[in-house]
């Protein structure tokens, strides 16, 4: 064995008694006690293991933006405008460079993989793609990324879009996306992603539903394309801010919809917190979908970061454990259970959605390893408790000192 990291609390099984990890070869070939070893050594000591946490929805080619886009108007944010506005000026170096110092902050907070979304229109053309595809060769020792390429600003009145879309599907773009509520004909956009989907046999992650109100959700074509093209599993929807607004009954029914047509939704709890709402100047509402809900009527379910920096979100760090904490908080979850299963969906709730066959502390799978500084995942979100140590393949690729208390 090349490395056994000892003294491991598995994060699927906190209860359990710590095991050592033997790697071999950038894979995990043994999970037990007291394995020998002339290889490195790492002591876990006894802190809470993963195979890593996973970003399922992230815009990294428009993240760090802020500084260059005009100012809110009053309480409407107007982000879609405001970041077309300057969308044109993009560059392949300029996006690289802002996308890796975003990735450098997920990483360095234990993520692992990752699913980017990304803009094809006129204003940037492919400029966006081929930077991240860049960026995802150069940073293959640290992160796995997929790209999910959209129409954030209209598909059905933008045929450069689709031709922009073909092209990167046939690039190799594994997944396609959606924005509906940015076209005059929603469900035609939708209907439209689900052809290409079909016809390049790729995954479907759109952005859906965010809105100050429960009327006009698309969800419901969403389900029913899902289950008429059997794709259930292969399917997911992002924000849902609508679903918050539902009173319990009808979130029940909702979900139990969502569940059967094998859907998955990934929440945005900052975004979702920033941009909802803005119609009040008191009280405002949340607008953050309940994850916890969803995933106890049979959901499928992940808490993501969207947007860093930008005007849909002028904050951010990469942080996943801090946006669970956060999504725990306004949805007022308290209970250990319920905030473990936060922690499941920045791990392996969010490895379903992406449909990572090889996620996972188990023989055979690769050594992608993350250990925390906490006892139990339920503690690691309550205290917003970071990563020690980070390895991909079985090699380091982050290291996070403890702060230390220096005692008179």
């Amino acid at each position: 064995m090349d490395l056994v990291i000892r003294n491991a609390i598995l994060s699927s099984a906190p209860e359990h008694p710590p095991v050592d990890i033997g790697i071999a070869g950038g894979r995990i070939v043994a999970i037990e006690p007291g394995l020998v070893t002339e290889g490195e050594v790492y002591d876990a000591e006894f802190h809470l293991v993963c195979a890593g946490l996973v970003e399922t929805h992230i815009h990294l080619d428009k993240s760090r933006i802020i500084d260059r886009c005009p100012p809110e108007d009053g309480r409407n944010a107007n982000a879609v405008p405001r970041v077309a506005a300057v969308k044109k000026g993009f560059t392949v170096e300029d996006v690289y460079e802002r996308a890796s110092q975003t990735l450098e902050g997920c990483i360095q907070y234990g993520t692992t993989r990752m699913r980017t979304h990304v803009e094809l229109d006129g204003g940037v053309e492919m400029r966006s793609f081929e930077a991240l595809e860049q960026l995802r060769r150069n940073y293959a020792w640290a992160i796995d990324i997929e790209l999910c390429v959209f129409p954030q600003e209209g598909l059905t009145n933008n045929p450069r879009a689709e031709e922009l879309l073909i092209e990167a599907l046939k690039r190799g773009a594994p997944v396609i996306g959606a924005a509906p509520n940015y076209d005059p004909d929603k469900s035609g956009q939708i209907r439209r992603i689900f052809d290409l989907a079909r016809e390049y046999d790729v995954d479907i992650d759109m952005h859906l539903d965010s809105g100050n109100s429960p009327a006009d959700m698309d969800i419901h074509l969403v389900c029913e394309l899902t289950r008429k093209y059997g794709l259930g599993g292969r399917v997911a929807v992002g924000h849902g801010c609508k679903y918050s607004t539902l009173p319990p009954a009808g979130l029940v029914k909702l979900a139990a919809e969502i569940a059967d047509a094998g859907v998955a939704v990934t929440v945005l709890p900052a975004t979702d917190l920033f941009m909802m709402g803005r119609d009040q100047d008191h009280s405002v509402r949340r607008g953050l979908a309940d994850a916890n809900a969803l995933v106890e009527h049979g959901v499928n379910c992940s808490i993501s970061s969207n947007n860093i920096l930008n005007p849909f979100t002028p904050m951010g760090d990469g942080n996943l454990i801090r946006l669970a904490n956060m999504q725990a908080n306004v949805c007022q979850i308290g209970q250990a259970h319920r905030l473990r299963d936060c922690f499941c969906m920045l791990t392996d709730r969010s490895a379903k959605l992406m449909n990572l066959s090889d996620y996972g502390i188990a023989v055979g799978n690769p050594a992608d390893i993350v250990v925390i500084d906490a006892a139990t995942p339920e503690q690691a979100v309550a205290e917003i408790r970071a990563p020690l140590v980070a390895f991909k393949r079985g090699v380091r690729t982050v290291t996070r000192p403890r702060a230390q208390l220096h005692r008179p």
